[in-house]
C-alpha cells in the first residue's frame, strides 16, 4: 500500500502509457503466517514493513520477485471499520490490491472490473537522487519499500531475487460478468495499460489476463505466474510448497501451481537469460 496516497476522481480517458506492474497485495488473516510461506516456499525474503500502514490498522510485508513486489497486508483486529477487515469477511483471504507504476500521476478509481482496489502511482525521478529509474530498470527504488535512502539496502534484497520474475496476474470477473473485452478497454482508459489482446493488458513487464466469471467462485485475483530461472530453483519451490502442506500440481517439471494465500501460484522454468527485462 501507498502510505499517503493521494487520488482523483478525474475519470478522462487515457491515452495507453508505459506502465510497469510493480506490486501486488494480498491481505491474510495471520501475517506471520503468511511471512513463513513466502519465505519458506518462494525463498524470497522480506524486504520492508511499512509502519505507516498502522494509520489504516493493518500491519504489513513486503517481498521481492526481483525489482518487482508481493505485499500481504493483515487487519491489527478485526473491525468492520477496517477495509481490509471487511474484505477478508466477505471475500476471504486472497488479492487486495494491484499498484502500477507510471510517470507522473496517482490515481486511484473505483468500480473497476476485476475485483481488487487498482492503484496507479508514479516514482518521481527527484526522489530517487540519481538512482535508476524504475520505468527502465528492474532493479529501481519504490517508494512502498520506504525511504530511497534505503535502496542501496532493499535494492540488495532486489538482487538476490532476480532469478525471480513477476509475469502475469489473472483477475476474474464479478458473477455475471463474461465482458472480459470490457474489462481491457476499462482499464487502458483509466490506467493507460495498452490492450493486447482479448482480455489482455500488458504492461512494461508483466500482463494481466481477466477471466470470465465462473460459477461458484469468487471476483477477484486468481493467478499470480512468476517465471524462475533455474530447475533447482523451481523444485526447491514445489518441494517445499508440498512439506508445507501446500496443494502442488506440476507440469511436466516446467510448470508448477501451489495453492497458497487464496491465489494459485503459477511457477514457470525460465532459461537462465531467457527473460530480458522490457523496462
Amino acid at each position: 500500500m501507498m502510505s499517503g496516497m493521494a487520488s482523483t476522481s478525474d475519470n478522462s480517458p487515457m491515452a495507453p502509457e508505459p506502465t510497469r506492474l510493480r506490486q501486488i497485495a494480498l491481505v491474510a488473516h495471520d501475517l506471520e503466517r503468511a511471512r513463513h510461506l513466502l519465505t519458506t516456499v518462494i525463498g524470497t525474503e522480506v524486504i520492508y514493513e511499512d509502519p505507516l500502514v498502522a494509520q489504516w490498522g493493518l500491519k504489513n510485508i513486503l517481498v521481492p520477485l526481483g525489482g518487482d513486489i508481493i505485499e500481504v497486508v493483515s487487519p491489527i483486529s478485526p473491525s468492520p471499520s477496517v477495509p481490509a477487515s471487511r474484505h477478508l469477511s466477505k471475500h476471504g483471504e486472497g488479492g487486495y490490491m494491484i499498484i502500477m507504476q507510471t510517470v507522473c500521476i496517482q490515481y486511484h478509481p473505483r468500480g473497476i472490473k476485476g475485483g481488487v482496489i487498482p492503484e496507479l502511482d508514479s516514482h518521481f525521478p527527484r526522489e530517487s537522487g540519481g538512482r535508476p529509474d524504475g520505468m527502465k530498470d528492474r532493479i529501481a527504488p519504490w517508494h512502498a519499500c520506504g525511504p530511497s535512502s534505503g535502496f542501496d539496502k532493499y535494492g540488495e534484497i532486489m538482487r538476490r531475487n532476480s532469478h525471480l520474475h513477476l509475469l502475469a496476474a489473472s483477475l476474474q470477473l464479478a458473477p455475471g460478468d463474461h465482458d472480459v473485452e470490457g474489462a481491457g478497454r476499462q482499464w487502458e482508459g483509466h490506467f493507460g495499460v495498452k490492450r493486447v489482446g482479448k482480455g489482455e493488458a500488458g504492461f512494461t513487464n508483466a500482463r494481466m489476463l481477466f477471466l470470465e466469471s465462473n460459477d461458484g467462485e469468487k471476483e477477484g485475483l486468481k493467478e499470480i505466474v512468476v517465471g524462475v530461472e533455474g530447475e533447482e530453483k523451481l523444485s526447491g519451490i514445489l518441494k517445499r510448497a508440498r512439506s508445507e502442506g501446500l496443494q502442488v500440481v506440476e507440469e511436466r517439471g516446467r510448470t508448477g501451481t501451489v495453492l497458497m494465500l487464496g491465489v494459485r501460484w503459477r511457477f514457470v522454468l525460465l532459461d537462465k537469460g531467457q527473460i530480458k527485462s522490457q523496462l
